[in-house]
């Protein structure tokens, strides 16, 4: 029994690391994201739009200066959070496909921290779909963030 729940386990964890179908890539990692792999992805010959926002990490908030992030997730909740957004997309929008790429652990100024990519017939159906993507992965998706600033105190950013 143990060995048949790994192996479910295994199965499972390979659906938020990777293409989950032939329109969809979800991926939670702690390994550098890659605009390109995304942009490719979505990439589609029916699509007249491709759009891409890139979160990266700066070096200052409200609390201060920033010398650096930490994100952690709850994968298993994030990842079906994540399809759930795509699916918003795919059923409020003509999307075409649709990345959603996400960091976690230790991240350095500069570094990108998220990518949300979608391709559609028109401009504007993929500025829409990328726009609603990236607010509700910012308001539904079980990330944290954790800021470490310049004065050495580090503190968790709710809801950012």
């Amino acid at each position: 029994m143990v060995a048949r729940y790994a192996a479910l386990r295994v199965r499972a964890r390979r659906s938020y690391n990777g293409t989950v179908d032939d329109r969809l890539l979800i991926r939670i990692t702690a390994d550098a994201l890659n605009a390109q792999e995304a942009t490719d992805f979505v990439g589609d010959p029916g699509a007249g739009g491709t759009c891409v926002f890139l979160g990266t990490v700066r070096d200052h908030s409200q609390a201060g200066a920033v010398t650096g992030l930490r994100y952690e997730a709850w994968e298993e909740l994030a990842e079906k959070r994540l399809r759930e957004i795509a699916t918003e997309m795919f059923e409020r929008w003509p999307t075409k496909k649709v990345a959603l790429l996400h960091r976690t652990g230790p991240l350095e100024i500069g570094d990108v921290s998220v990518v949300v990519a979608c391709s559609a017939p028109h401009r504007a159906e993929a500025f829409e779909a990328c726009r609603h993507g990236i607010e509700r992965l910012k308001e539904d998706v079980p990330i944290w963030k954790k800021e470490a600033l310049v004065s050495g105190e580090a503190h968790w950013v709710m809801g950012s």
